[in-house]
């Protein structure tokens, strides 16, 4: 019931936070970092709470930081999980947990009022600093975690998108899958769990962000709380260079399908890059907009060898993958992936061109403010902000930045990040794709 009352909540009073989002930000004792936006009229509260434990720090044990963030909810204190879930449904309360390739988090959304707030943020703060990771809860999420990987065997999609990953990243700790493989996932303990949790689940290791109608004391008082209870322990040692490719190539998987997913690419960008925000804009007009792209035009439009194609930066700590993909008949693969590759370097040769450009900006700019216009988007904005250490006027200054990208600033740096002699592609579909190479 509660529930339902924060979305009535919300919809009274929903309001555009972006425009005059202060982020307001310090560092506690214990070496967490905190991040907070004061948004008021609006009677609740976003926390999250991100900690450098993501995939990427699971060493050998592939998928060990995916099922420790999975289990921290099913036991806490001396609470187990029905009895969790149930002091958050109490006070109305939404929490939430999750992993990617750099960060793990948990989410609370839960309404101001001291009564319901207080009991909502014990329960989180007994979660972080208390998860039992009992052994029956243990093999319960094992076994369902192995459920999902061996269905996952039968995707085309992911099977391609792990080729692309191993391809791309090799030995660094980005090219395995972040819910791990069979052969990991098979050999866990609770203990390594145990593990995982004690080393990175630490105070120095946190980030806090807090968006809503809390006072700059209560935030302080609620950042304090969440992380009292966590050893202070320390953070890890960054995470490895990536090495670049030192040759193109190219693989075909075999699959029982009629259509085969083809991507191609390599490391791109990495989040605080100089190069970001003209290959955001350039990438924009190559395929990230997708039925207004270049790659959807040639492919799509002009040729019908494909439903869609598109093309992505995906921006972390390190540099993250430039990835261009479309799925095709298994007849076309060949055609399709000639088109894709020449629209890309003529793109890297040539760039946009004005007219292309000035809709991109306008395209990008148009749609900003409602990217984060309730405290939950803005929340997980601020997170990414707080997390890898950007401008805390990185949203108002947004705009300007697209604003001052050019032509020039475009073909520049896609020059400078994608080398056509070293994409990395991958084909997975029936045997007609199979390359002649």
């Amino acid at each position: 019931m509660r529930a339902s009352l924060i979305s009535i909540v919300f919809l009274l009073f929903s309001q555009t936070v972006w425009s005059a989002a202060k982020i307001e930000h310090w560092q506690m004792a214990q070496g967490s970092r905190v991040y907070y936006v004061r948004t008021e009229g609006l009677p609740m509260v976003d926390i999250q709470v991100s900690f450098d434990a993501g995939s990427a720090r699971d060493g050998s044990q592939f998928g060990i930081a995916a099922l420790t963030s999975a289990l921290l909810d099913t036991g806490a204190g001396e609470w187990n999980a029905d009895e969790i879930a149930q002091r958050f449904e109490s006070v109305g309360a939404d929490v939430g947990s999750g992993i990617s390739n750099d960060m793990a988090w948990v989410s609370l959304r839960t309404l101001t009022d001291k009564k319901l707030f207080d009991k909502a943020l014990e329960t989180l703060q007994v979660m972080l600093a208390k998860p039992t990771f009992n052994e029956a809860d243990f093999q319960r999420e094992k076994n369902r975690t192995l459920a999902g990987l061996k269905q996952r065997e039968e995707s085309p999609a992911e099977l391609a998108h792990i080729a692309f990953y191993k391809a791309v990243y090799g030995d660094h700790p980005y090219a395995h899958p972040s819910d791990g493989v069979i052969e990991t996932v098979a050999g866990f303990s609770a203990d390594d769990l145990r593990e995982f949790y004690k080393k990175y689940y630490v105070a120095a290791n946190a980030i806090v962000v807090i968006v809503g109608d809390l006072s700059k004391e209560q935030a302080e008082q609620t950042a304090q709380n969440l992380v009292a209870d966590l050893p202070t322990g320390q953070k890890p040692e960054p995470l490895p260079e990536v090495a670049m490719p030192k040759k193109a190539t190219q693989q075909q998987i075999d699959f029982p399908s009629t259509q085969t997913h083809v991507l191609v690419g390599m490391p791109g960008t990495y989040r605080k890059d100089p190069d970001y925000f003209s290959l955001y804009v350039g990438n924009h007009i190559l395929g990230g907009a997708v039925l207004v792209s270049k790659l959807f035009n040639e492919i799509r439009e002009k040729r019908g060898l494909a439903y869609s194609a598109s093309s992505s930066f995906v921006p972390m700590f390190r540099k993250g993958p430039f990835v261009a993909s479309l799925q095709t008949r298994n007849d076309q693969t060949q055609e399709a992936l000639k088109v894709l590759n020449k629209t890309l370097a003529d793109f890297i040769n040539e760039g946009p061109t004005e007219a292309e450009l000035t809709a991109a900006k306008k395209n990008i700019t148009g749609g900003f403010a409602m990217r984060f216009d309730t405290n939950k988007e803005l929340a997980n904005y601020v997170s990414m902000i707080g997390f890898y250490e950007l401008p805390l006027d990185y949203l108002d200054t947004f705009q300007q930045k697209i604003e001052q990208v050019t032509v020039a600033s475009i073909s520049g740096a896609f020059k400078r990040h994608i080398d056509p002699q070293l994409l990395q592609t991958i084909t997975l579909g029936g045997a007609q794709a199979k390359s002649e190479k």
